[in-house]
């Protein structure tokens, strides 16, 4: 019996190998479509674990109705005009915490050993970062797409009309694309999920509150309005201020486009050094 087993056995094998060895080997997947494929692959996880979506949908909602009817009667004399100034800041604020979560992502990966795998296949190597990211920028959009909703509901009406929130929605989702690459190399070089948030967002945080967003720089101490005024951050929601009003500034939507592109030149390389090394 354990004879024309073993027998049966053998034959099985011998005729997967020859089912395997006549059958043309499928073609590698080119960068584009392994991207792609890993991009997927973070939408999928949101439609198995939708509370990955929380920070993206209630975040932003509680901000705008926590600045807006707490801070805007004291800062601007009214809700409304304070609405009218803050909504675009309060876009750039909502959407670049969300680039904090990119890094978390990351060394969720890594500490879990899914990296391990990854570099196992027979892909090209940094597919999985940018497809990551990739599949993040959807998130942003989501982010971004939820405080204009919130916003036209409580009043908020841009200048520029449909086109002026879509432009400083893109511009925003370009900038945060740019940034994600900096929180890459943070969830690479730290231990756990929790030391890159806390270490993300002890960065993000001073330089969103230290920005235009909430006030106008005018206001503020010299000094401090010296670091306001070049602070990125308030480049970048002058620049959307800008569009969604119909008076796009050049200087700051030009300015942010580089930033994110040195960003992305800076620390693109690094995390692929990074992750090649880990």
């Amino acid at each position: 019996m354990s004879a024309a087993t073993s027998g049966t056995d053998a034959a099985d094998t011998a005729a997967v190998r020859r089912a395997i060895a006549s059958t043309a080997r499928p073609p590698r997947p080119g960068p584009l479509s392994a991207a792609l494929t890993f991009g997927w692959r973070g939408m999928l996880k949101v439609k198995h674990v939708p509370e990955q979506l929380l920070d993206v949908t209630v975040t932003p909602v509680m901000f705008l109705l926590m600045f807006t009817y707490l801070f805007g009667g004291a800062i601007a004399g009214s809700t409304s005009a304070y609405l009218d100034y803050t909504l675009p800041g309060l876009l750039v604020m909502s959407v670049l915490f969300t680039t904090v979560y990119a890094g978390i992502s990351l060394n969720t990966d890594l500490t879990k050993g899914v990296v391990d795998r990854f570099r196992s296949l027979p892909i090209w190597r940094p597919a999985p970062l940018l497809g990551s990211l990739l599949g993040d920028s959807v998130r942003y959009a989501i982010a971004g797409t939820v405080v204009i909703v919130v916003g036209v509901v409580l009043g908020y009406r841009p200048d520029a009309g449909v086109a002026g929130a879509l432009a400083a929605l893109a511009m925003v989702v370009v900038f945060s694309f740019g940034l994600s690459w900096v929180f890459c190399v943070l969830g690479l070089l730290l231990r756990s999920p929790n030391a890159v948030m806390n270490a993300g967002f002890m960065g993000i945080f001073p330089l969103t509150f230290l920005s235009n967003v909430f006030v106008d720089p005018a206001t503020l101490p010299g000094p401090l309005q010296a670091f306001v005024e070049v602070n990125p951050i308030s480049i970048l929601a002058t620049a959307c201020r800008s569009l969604m009003d119909g008076t796009p500034d050049a200087v700051a939507i030009l300015v942010s486009l580089a930033v994110a592109a040195g960003l992305a030149a800076v620390f693109l390389p690094l995390t692929t050094r990074l992750y090649r090394s880990r």
